[in-house]
């Protein structure tokens, strides 16, 4: 089978993982380019394509360009409806985009947020406790309310993976790489049995690799 286009991105980005596992589980192939960043999408090809520069990026051989991994990974389980990506109904796909949605919006979010504050992506002393607790509860209120649902679920829509679990799979392993140390993860034994069930799947274990979950949270660097 002929790959259905060109995927450049890294395999340690969560992004990157959703399509790998969409097009696996669709028995799809991707061609994933070499890729160095700060080299492979400064180049003046690259950007000519993909003006920001970011990936993950797709392109296929009519030339059709998509960017953003979610946006990439629907793309790519719509190719093949046969598979359950996208569920059985039209409003399994309606519940499969809000849990995407929920997953970006409403746990990721949070992480990036408290990331970018630790590692002082701000300005210079821009770090501050009270937004970091803040944006701590924010993501709280989010699995708490995940974790009730999946209280009684072996998966978000259906009775198998779809593409809302392979993206909140990907967002759990981010989360429990930044803000959740073991004492926060041991909160929600749903969400991380549900995430063991899914980046254990046979078919996307490799993609998901290892876990490497830190044992305490992210913590600010102390000033010099």
């Amino acid at each position: 089978m002929a790959p259905i286009g060109s995927l450049w991105g890294d395999l340690r980005q969560r992004q990157t993982k959703y399509i790998l596992s969409a097009a696996t589980i669709a028995g799809l192939e991707v061609d994933l380019k070499p890729f160095e960043f700060g080299v492979t999408n400064k180049s003046p090809e690259f950007v000519a394509k993909f003006p920001f520069a970011k990936i993950p990026a797709f392109e296929d051989e009519d030339g059709f360009i998509l960017l953003e991994g979610a946006s990439i990974a629907r793309y790519v389980a719509s190719l093949a409806p046969e598979s359950g990506l996208l569920g059985n109904s039209i409003k399994d796909a309606a519940l499969v985009d809000q849990w995407i949605h929920f997953a970006e919006h409403e746990i990721n979010a949070y992480t990036d947020l408290v990331w970018q504050l630790v590692e002082r992506f701000f300005p210079e002393k821009a770090y501050s406790e009270s937004v970091h607790k803040s944006v701590f509860e924010r993501q709280e209120r989010s699995l708490k309310f995940l974790e009730q649902n999946l209280n009684l679920r072996k998966f978000l829509v259906t009775d198998g993976i779809t593409l809302a679990d392979i993206i909140l799979a990907g967002v759990i392993q981010r989360a429990a790489r930044v803000t959740l140390g073991a004492a926060e993860r041991a909160l929600y034994p749903n969400v991380f049995a549900y995430y063991a069930r899914v980046a254990g799947d046979p078919r996307i274990k490799d993609i998901f690799g290892a876990a490497d979950f830190v044992e305490v949270p992210v913590a600010p660097k102390k000033d010099e």
